[in-house]
C-alpha cells in the first residue's frame, strides 16, 4: 500500500507540469532488496562457522594440554602408556606437515611451479629448522614438565618476532597505532618475567614436585618460544614489500620438520580439531565475516579453556577424592592411597580419569602451598600479559578487508599452520593485503531487438550505475565500469530523399534511455553527445551517478555485421586502443582524461570485459560475484554465471529445465573435474589479458574460408573464444550464485533454428579440443588427461543419442504393443530414416513443420515408455532392476539436486515435458542441426523493420539544391525550422550579425523547434517579421548525405563556409531531436527541481524551499506562451538562463551561501543544455579507419567464391551426416542381432530381489551392450551428481560472503566528498549493535 502512495505521490507530481504524466517503469528498475528469511540464513552461517571456529580450537587446544599432562613423567600413568601419549604429540606434531607435503607432491606432479634458487632455499631451510627445533622442544621437551596452566599460558610467548618485524618495519598505517606492537612487546616479556617469580615462588614455598631445576626448562621455553616465533617472519616483511621472493611457491621445504618420524598412528582429536579449525577459519574469511567468525572465537579460544576446564572440574568434582573435605591440598594428601581406585577409575570414566590427572597437575602450583597461596595470582597475571600480547600483535586481523572467497594463499602467508598453536597460528598467519582495483567494460551487442528486450539490458546497466555510485570516489568493491552497446544494422536509406537515416531500432533505444532514464533519476538525461564516427555513429550518455554509456551504431556498408565481428570490433578498441592510450599518458589531451580515467594505473589483468546480449537481465550482485572467480585466481581467464531462459509456452518450459540441468550437473562438472568449455556469450565475463594472449584475440579475427571455419567459427563464436582460450592454459570458471535472464526462442522454428546453429559448432569446437587434448594438458593446468577422457565419454555418449531414443521407443512398442523385440526395433527405425530423407529432398520450413508434427507423436510415445518401465516394475514384482534401479535413483538424484537448489526448485515441474520432449531434442533436433549444417545464416532475428519506419523530417516548406563555392549543397527549410541564414536569404537586414561562435569540440545550442500552425511559407515569413530576437537556423546537406551545420570559430577574412560550418551527416538532426524533448517546458521545470535537489546538502532544506520554488515560477513566467509539450527557442533559453541565475544569485546571497553560486549555476547549465553534436579526434579517427582496414571491412564475396563454399559445406554436411549416423546404425544393429539371437543364448544374468531384500529363485536377462551402455550413464550422472554436491558447498559460501544491497540512490556532486560513496555493508559480515537496531 506504500508503494501504491509512493508512487501516486510521485505522478502528482510529474502530473503540475505536463499533460502526460503516465510513466512506463520496467520491472526491475527497484533497488534490490534482501529477503528477511536470507539475511537470517546468512547470519545463521556466519554464527555456526563462528562457533565451529570456536569449538574446534578449544577441543585442539585441550586436547594438546590433556596430552601433554599424560605424557608428563609426574603423571601417575605407566612409562609405557607415557611414551604412547609422547608418540601422539610427535604426531600432531607431524600431521599438518604431512598435509603440506602432499599438496605439494601433487602440485609438483600435476601442477606447475617455481623451482626455487639455491640461496632462497637454504634460508626457508634454515627458518623451518630452526621452528621445527622450537616447536620439537616447546612441546615434547619442556611442558611435560611444566603444569597445565603454565602450559597454557606459556604458547603465548609465540608473539615476540612478529611484535618486532611490525616495530622495525612501521607497518602501522597511522603512527599512533604503533602502540600495539610495542604493547605486545612489553606484555610478553612481562609474561615471562612473572613466569620466573612463579616458579621462585613455588621453589622457596616447597610446592611437591617443584625444584630448581625447573629454571633450566624455563629459560629452554622461552628460548623455544622465540624460534617458534621465526614462524611467522614473512608476514610483517611482506606486508613492508621489501620480500623479493615468494616463500609460498615453496611449501614442499616447509614439510620438513625434525620432529618427523616414519609411525602409523591413529586419527587423533588434536590432529583433527586443528585441521577443522583451520578450515572453518578459511570459510569464515571467505564468507566476508573476520571478525564475528574468526578474529573473535580464536582470540576466545585461550580464556574458553579454562572456563570448560573449570565447568568440568565442577560438574565431576563429586567423582574425585578429598572433594568433601573442600581443600585441594587434602586431595592432594589421599592421592597416593588411591593409585589403584586410578587404574580401576581408568577402565570405567575416562572423563574423570582426566580430571584427576589435570587436578594433580594444577596441585604443582601455589595453590597447594602449605605456607602462602598468594603466589598464584602472579600466574593468573602471567596469563593475562600473554593473552593481551597476542591480542596487541594480531590486531590488525579485526580491520582486515579481505575479497570474498580470497583465495587461501592470499588470506595467509603460510599454507601450514601449526596444531598445536592453532589459534595463534591462524591470527600471525593472516595476511594484510590491499584490494585491487579494476574496470569494467559492459559490452552488450544488439541485433534487431525489441523495445522490450531494450529495456531489460539498458535497465540492467542503470542499476550498476546505482550501485556504483560516483566513478570518482573509491568502491568498497574496488571496481569502476563503462557500458558500451553495439548495434548491428543500424541504419537505413529513406526510400524518399535517399539519405543515409538511422532506422527504427536506434529510435528504440534513444527511447529506451530516456524513458529508463527518468524511471531512474525523475528527470531527463543531463548530458548526450552525438559523434560521427568512420563505422557509423555513437551515442554518449553520462548515467545518473556519473558513469559512462555509449551506444555504437553500426552501419552495415561501412563495417562488417554479426556478432563475432562486433566483439572484434569492441575488444580491439577497449583492450588495444584504450590500453595503447593508458600507457602512453603523453598522447592524450585534457579531454581525453575523463574518458580513460577508469584504466589509469590498472594493469591488463585486472582489466574485465562483460560480454552481453542486448536481452540480458542481471542484478550488480551477477556481476560483482564474476569479478570475485577472477580475483581470485589469476588464471581464469573467463567466469560466467546462472543462464535463465525466459518467455511463455511449452518451448520456453523445455529450455527450462533443460536450462537447469545444463548447470546444475554438466557445467559444475566440468568446472569441478577441468575447466568449463563454454562461457556464454549472453553473460560472461573475460580478463582482459587472457583475451589479449597469443593465439586468442588475433586467431578470433580470422575470417572464415573454409567449409569448416564457418561452422567453428561463426555459427557459434563464444564456444570458439573460449576453446582458444583453453588451448592457451586459460581456465574458464562457472559461478551458480551469479544470475542473468535472457530471452529465449518461444517458436518450436525459431528453436531449432538456434540449435541448428549450436549443435554443429558445439560438436567441432568439442571435437577441436579433443583433438589438441596432449598439447592443451601441457598448456593449462586445469586440463588433465583424465578430464580429456570424460569429455571424449560426454562426446560419444551425445552421439549416440539417436540410437539411444530409437531403442528407447522401440521398448516401448515391444511392451505396449507386445511385438517381439527385433520387429520393434525396425517399427522405431522407420520414423528417424523418414526424417533424414525429408530434410535432404525439402526446405528448412517444411523440415521443422514436419518436425513438429513428429515431436508431438513422439510425446505420446514417451508417455507409453513411461509406463511401460513402471509396467515392466510392477511385471517383475520389484523394481530392483537395471533400468528400474536406474528410473528410480535418476528420479531422487534430480529431486536431491532440485532440493539444493531452493530459488530454483519449481524448475523440477518442467521435467516431465524435459522427459516426453526427448525424442525431439535428442532424435529429430539432431537429424535437423546434421543435415542443415551447410546452411550458416543467423536463423533467429533475420528480419529487419521496414524502410518506412525510417526517421524523416515532415513538413518541408523549402528543399532547394544548389552549389555554393564549389560545395554541393541541400537547403532544406520546415515548419518547424527557421533560422538566420533563411532570414539573410530572403533580405532581411534586421539579423545579420555573424553566427554564433563556438568552439568546434563541443556541441553548439542547436536551434530549438517551434511547432506552427500555418501552411504557406510566405505567412511562416510574415510572422517572423514580427519576432526579430527569436533565432532562426536552416538545415544544410551536402549532396544527399549531409543534413546539418555545427558552428565553428570565425574570423574576419574567411567568408569560406567550409571554414565557418561542420557540415554533419543526414541521420544527426533526427537522432538529436529524439533528445531535444529535454528541453520542453514541463522537463525544463522537473528537471530544474531535481538539478537544485542534487546541488544543495541535506540539512539546506530552509534554502531549498526558498530558491526551488522562486525558480520554478521565473521559468514558468518566462516560457508562459510556450505550451508544456514545446521547445522554446535560443533567444527565449538565453533569456529563461539569465533570469534563472540572476534570481537564484540573489536568493543564494540573501542567506550568506555564496559559495554555492558555482554549483546552482551548473545546475541551471545543466537544465537548459540541449544534446551536443562532437567530432571525433584525429588520432582515434585513424585508429578506426585503419581497424576498418585491416579487420573490419564489410565482406562482399564474389558468386564464385560463394559457389565454391557452399559445396564444401554440402560435402562436409555429407561426411558429418554419414559418420554420425553410422555409428547410431552400428549401435541399433548390433542391438537388432542380440534380440534376434535371444536373451537365452547372450545375456548376464542377474539375481533378482525382491524390495523386502528376499532373493528371488527367478534371474534377470539382461542384454551386455543395453546393460553396459546403462551403467557407463549412471557413472556418468554420478560423477556429476559428486560435482555438484561439491560445487554447492562452495556456491553457499560465496553467497554468504555477498551480504550487500544496492544503496539508496543519493545524487551527489563530484566536487563533494562529504557523502559516503561505499557500499560499506559488502565489507565484512558482523553484527554490530545497528545491525541489531534495524
Amino acid at each position: 500500500m506504500d508503494d501504491l502512495k509512493t508512487r501516486a505521490t510521485n505522478r502528482e507530481d510529474r502530473h503540475k507540469g505536463t499533460w502526460d504524466p503516465f510513466l512506463l517503469n520496467p520491472a526491475g528498475a527497484e533497488k534490490e532488496q534482501k529477503r528477511t528469511c536470507f539475511r537470517i540464513a546468512q547470519y545463521l552461517v556466519t554464527i555456526f562457522v563462528g562457533m565451529a571456529v570456536l569449538t574446534s580450537a578449544v577441543v585442539a587446544k585441550g586436547s594438546l594440554l590433556v596430552l601433554s599432562t599424560l605424557a608428563s613423567p609426574n603423571s601417575m600413568r605407566t612409562s609405557k602408556e607415557q611414551q604412547f601419549y609422547m608418540l601422539m604429540l610427535v604426531f600432531c606434531l607431524v600431521f599438518p606437515n604431512f598435509l603440506a607435503f602432499l599438496k605439494s607432491l601433487w602440485r609438483c606432479a600435476f601442477k606447475s611451479f617455481v623451482t626455487p634458487n639455491f640461496k632462497t632455499m637454504c634460508f626457508i631451510c634454515a627458518i623451518e629448522c630452526l621452528v621445527s627445533l622450537g616447536t620439537s622442544v616447546l612441546v615434547l621437551v619442556v611442558m611435560p614438565q611444566f603444569d597445565v596452566l603454565t602450559n597454557l599460558f606459556i604458547s603465548g610467548g609465540v608473539c615476540l618476532v612478529p611484535a618486532i618485524l611490525q616495530i622495525v618495519f612501521r607497518l602501522q598505517a597511522e603512527s599512533w597505532k604503533i602502540v600495539f606492537p610495542l604493547c605486545s612487546l612489553v606484555f610478553t616479556i612481562a609474561g615471562y618475567f612473572l613466569l620466573g617469580l612463579d616458579y621462585y615462588a613455588r621453589v622457596t614455598s616447597f610446592v611437591d614436585r617443584q625444584d630448581e631445576t625447573n629454571y633450566m626448562y624455563i629459560g629452554v621455553g622461552v628460548f623455544s618460544s622465540l624460534l617458534i616465533s621465526l614462524c611467522w617472519w614473512e608476514n610483517p616483511v611482506q606486508a613492508s614489500n621489501r620480500m623479493e621472493v615468494n616463500v609460498n611457491n615453496f611449501n614442499i621445504i616447509t614439510a620438513c620438520n625434525l620432529s618427523e618420524v616414519n609411525l602409523e598412528l591413529p586419527r587423533l582429536l588434536l590432529a583433527f580439531c586443528a585441521a577443522a579449525c583451520h578450515w572453518f577459519g578459511v570459510v569464515a574469511c571467505k564468507i566476508h565475516a573476520v571478525r564475528l567468525s574468526f578474529a573473535l572465537p580464536v582470540c576466545c579460544a585461550g580464556p574458553s579453556v579454562v572456563l570448560l576446564g573449570m565447568i568440568l572440574f565442577i560438574t565431576e568434582s563429586k567423582t574425585l577424592a578429598g572433594v568433601e573435605e573442600g581443600s585441594i591440598t587434602e586431595t592432594e594428601a589421599i592421592w597416593d592411597n588411591r593409585t589403584t581406585d586410578l587404574v580401576n577409575l581408568h577402565d570405567k570414566n575416562t572423563t574423570s580419569m582426566i580430571l584427576l590427572e589435570i587436578t594433580r597437575s594444577i596441585c604443582r602450583t601455589s595453590l597447594n602451598s602449605h605456607y602462602e597461596q598468594w603466589p598464584f595470582a602472579m600466574l593468573a597475571l602471567e596469563g593475562l600479559c600473554m593473552w593481551c600480547g597476542f591480542l596487541t600483535c594480531t590486531h590488525y586481523v579485526w580491520k582486515t578487508k579481505v575479497q570474498r572467497i580470497e583465495r587461501t594463499s592470499q588470506l595467509f602467508v603460510r599454507r601450514l599452520y601449526e596444531s598445536c598453536f592453532i589459534d595463534l597460528s591462524l591470527l600471525l598467519n593472516t595476511k594484510m593485503k590491499v584490494a585491487r582495483n579494476c574496470v569494467i567494460y559492459l559490452c552488450a551487442t544488439m541485433w534487431h531487438e525489441t523495445y522490450d528486450e531494450m529495456l531489460k539490458i539498458v535497465t540492467s546497466m542503470f542499476r550498476l550505475d546505482r550501485y556504483r555510485g560516483n566513478p570518482v570516489k573509491q568502491h568498497a568493491d574496488c571496481f569502476n565500469f563503462e557500458c558500451h552497446i553495439y548495434m548491428d544494422d543500424a541504419f537505413m536509406d529513406d526510400k524518399e530523399t535517399g539519405k543515409r537515416l538511422v532506422n527504427s531500432y536506434v529510435s528504440d533505444l534513444i527511447n529506451v534511455v530516456i524513458e529508463v532514464y527518468r524511471v531512474f533519476t525523475h528527470k531527463e538525461p543531463d548530458e548526450v553527445s552525438i559523434i560521427e564516427t568512420p563505422y557509423g555513429g555513437r551515442l554518449v550518455v553520462v548515467l545518473p551517478q556519473g558513469n559512462m554509456l555509449f551506444a555504437h551504431l553500426k552501419d552495415k556498408k561501412l563495417i562488417r555485421n554479426k556478432k563475432r565481428w562486433s566483439q572484434i570490433m569492441y575488444l580491439y578498441y577497449l583492450l588495444g586502443w584504450k590500453g595503447y592510450l593508458s600507457k602512453n599518458p603523453h598522447k592524450l589531451r585534457a579531454w581525453d582524461d575523463i574518458e580513460i580515467h577508469n584504466r589509469k594505473d590498472i594493469s591488463d589483468d585486472n582489466t574485465y570485459i562483460l560480454a552481453l546480449d542486448g536481452d540480458t537481465d542481471f542484478q550488480p550482485k551477477a556481476v560483482i560475484l564474476l569479478v570475485d572467480r577472477l580475483r581470485m585466481y589469476d588464471s581464469v581467464g573467463a567466469a560466467c554465471g546462472r543462464i535463465h531462459p525466459t518467455g511463455m509456452g511449452p518451448m520456453v518450459w523445455y529450455q527450462k529445465f533443460e536450462y537447469a540441468v545444463g548447470h546444475w550437473l554438466q557445467k559444475t562438472a566440468e568446472h569441478v573435474f577441468g575447466s568449463v568449455l563454454c562461457s556464454p556469450g549472453c553473460f560472461s565475463l573475460f580478463r582482459g589479458s587472457a583475451l589479449m594472449d597469443d593465439n586468442v584475440l588475433k586467431r578470433y579475427t580470422t575470417k572464415a574460408t573454409r567449409a569448416s571455419e564457418y561452422v567453428q567459427y561463426d555459427q557459434g563464436e563464444d564456444r570458439w573464444l573460449c576453446t582458444l582460450l583453453l588451448q592457451q592454459g586459460w581456465r574458464v570458471e562457472y559461478n551458480a550464485a551469479s544470475d542473468a535472464y535472457t530471452n529465449s526462442p518461444q517458436e518450436f522454428k525459431e528453436f531449432y533454428n538456434q540449435r541448428r546453429r549450436w549443435g554443429p559448432s558445439t560438436l567441432a569446437n568439442t571435437l577441436d579440443l579433443l583433438h589438441s587434448g596432449s598439447e592443451t594438458v601441457k598448456r593449462n593446468t586445469s586440463i588433465s588427461r583424465l578430464y580429456i577422457f570424460y569429455q571424449m565419454f560426454t562426446v560419444g555418449s551425445s552421439i549416440l543419442g539417436p540410437a539411444s531414443v530409437t531403442l528407447m521407443i522401440a521398448g516401448a512398442f515391444q511392451f505396449v504393443f507386445q511385438i517381439a523385440g527385433t520387429l520393434s526395433i525396425i517399427v522405431a527405425s522407420i520414423p528417424p530414416v523418414f526424417y533424414i530423407i525429408i530434410c535432404f529432398i525439402t526446405k528448412a520450413n517444411t523440415q521443422i513443420t514436419i518436425a513438429g508434427i513428429m515431436s508431438v507423436l513422439y510425446a505420446f510415445l514417451m508417455t507409453a515408455s513411461f509406463f511401460s518401465i513402471i509396467g515392466d516394475m510392477v511385471m517383475q514384482g520389484t523394481f530392483l532392476t537395471p533400468t528400474g534401479v536406474f528410473l528410480v535413483s535418476m528420479t531422487i538424484m534430480y529431486m536431491v539436486t532440485a532440493i539444493l537448489h531452493p530459488e530454483e526448485f519449481g524448475l523440477i515441474i518442467y521435467g516431465l515435458m524435459y522427459f516426453i520432449c526427448i525424442p525431439s531434442g535428442y532424435l529429430l533436433l539432431t537429424i535437423y542441426s546434421l543435415v542443415n549444417m551447410n546452411n550458416v545464416s543467423w536463423g533467429t532475428r533475420e528480419t529487419s523493420k521496414g524502410e518506412a519506419e525510417a526517421k524523416t523530417l515532415q513538413n518541408t516548406l523549402c528543399d532547394k539544391n544548389c552549389q555554393l563555392c564549389c560545395w554541393d549543397m541541400k537547403i532544406q527549410v520546415t515548419q518547424e525550422v527557421d533560422n538566420v541564414m533563411f532570414q539573410k536569404m530572403v533580405g532581411h537586414p534586421a539579423l545579420l550579425a555573424p553566427p554564433l561562435l563556438i568552439n568546434p569540440q563541443s556541441t553548439t545550442q542547436e536551434t530549438a523547434l517551434l511547432q506552427q500552425k500555418d501552411d504557406s511559407p510566405e505567412e511562416t515569413i510574415e510572422k517572423e517579421e514580427n519576432k526579430p530576437d527569436q533565432d532562426i537556423q536552416p538545415k544544410y546537406n551536402r549532396g544527399a548525405s549531409i543534413s546539418s551545420l555545427s558552428h565553428v570559430p570565425f574570423s574576419p577574412g574567411h567568408t569560406d563556409i567550409a571554414n565557418i560550418y561542420i557540415i554533419h551527416a543526414d541521420w544527426v538532426n533526427p537522432v538529436k531531436e529524439e533528445f531535444l524533448t529535454k528541453l520542453t517546458t514541463s522537463n525544463m521545470a522537473k528537471n530544474l527541481k531535481e538539478q537544485i535537489r542534487y546541488v544543495l546538502l541535506p540539512n539546506e532544506d530552509e534554502l531549498y524551499e526558498q530558491l526551488e520554488p522562486t525558480l520554478n515560477d521565473i521559468l514558468n513566467s518566462q516560457l508562459s506562451r510556450v505550451g508544456p509539450e514545446d521547445i522554446p527557442s535560443n533567444s527565449q533559453l538565453d533569456e529563461l538562463r539569465d533570469a534563472l541565475t540572476r534570481h537564484a544569485r540573489q536568493i543564494l546571497k540573501s542567506h550568506h551561501k555564496k559559495r554555492l553560486e558555482k554549483k546552482v549555476k551548473s545546475a541551471i547549465e545543466k537544465t537548459l543544455k540541449a544534446p551536443q553534436v562532437e567530432q571525433l579526434n584525429e588520432d582515434e579517427k585513424d585508429f578506426w579507419d585503419k581497424l576498418l582496414e585491416r579487420y573490419l571491412t564489410p565482406i562482399n564475396d564474389s558468386k564464385e567464391h560463394q559457389d565454391e563454399v557452399s559445396k564444401e559445406l554440402k560435402s562436409l554436411r555429407n561426411k558429418a551426416v554419414f559418420l554420425y549416423f553410422i555409428i547410431n546404425i552400428l549401435w541399433v544393429v548390433a542391438t537388432f542381432f542380440l534380440q534376434a539371437i535371444g536373451n537365452d543364448v547372450i545375456s548376464i544374468k542377474i539375481p533378482k530381489y525382491f524390495p523386502n531384500g528376499t532373493l528371488s529363485d527367478e534371474y534377470l536377462k539382461v542384454e551386455p551392450l543395453s546393460l553396459m551402455f546403462l551403467l557407463s550413464f549412471a557413472v556418468l550422472l554420478l560423477v556429476q551428481f559428486l560435482a555438484m554436491l561439491y560445487h554447492r558447498v562452495y556456491t553457499l559460501i560465496h553467497i554468504v560472503s555477498y551480504r550487500s544491497k544496492e544503496k539508496d540512490y543519493i545524487e551527489k556532486d563530484p566536487d563533494r566528498d562529504d557523502y559516503i560513496e561505499e557500499n560499506i555493508g559488502a565489507i565484512e559480515l558482523t553484527v554490530t549493535s545497528d545491525d541489531l537496531q534495524s
